[in-house]
């Protein structure tokens, strides 16, 4: 192997083990939304939500990583509203001119990509600018 300069970042077992648990909670919860298994597709919304806030935690000593964990908390969150309209019946319910009650999951779906957003085009390049005059 050749030496590198790069950073390297590694996921500790425990923190990799809840990951891969919070993507099986995730796929229970949209397999639950499709098959319109209301009880267990609302049940699962917390733990979904729950563990991707715990990831945010655990990595918000990380830019990146935070950036990236916060849009997939804003997503789910969008993804949650989403199917409780479709399983309480609001879904298709008009709020305002073309506006259905589906709609309202773009404000989260934004939030998200607002945090990406501000972190590909503000953070990032920051950091670099930085690792740049560091290494001068």
């Amino acid at each position: 192997m050749k030496p590198t300069s790069e950073e390297v970042y590694s996921i500790p077992a425990e923190y990799r083990k809840m990951e891969n648990m919070h993507i099986l909670f995730w796929l229970v919860k949209d397999i639950s939304w499709c098959m319109v298994w209301k009880p267990l597709g609302l049940l699962m919304i917390l733990p979904t939500l729950g563990i991707a806030v715990i990831i945010c935690w655990r990595t918000r000593s990380l830019k990146s990583e935070l950036a990236h964990n916060l849009a997939i908390v804003f997503w789910i969150a969008a993804n949650s509203y989403w199917m409780i309209s479709e399983f309480v019946g609001f879904d298709t319910v008009l709020i305002a001119h073309t506006i259905e009650g589906k709609h309202l999951a773009i404000i989260p779906f934004l939030i998200g990509l607002l945090i990406l957003a501000y972190y590909y085009l503000v953070q990032k390049p920051r950091e670099n600018r930085q690792g740049q005059v560091a290494t001068l």
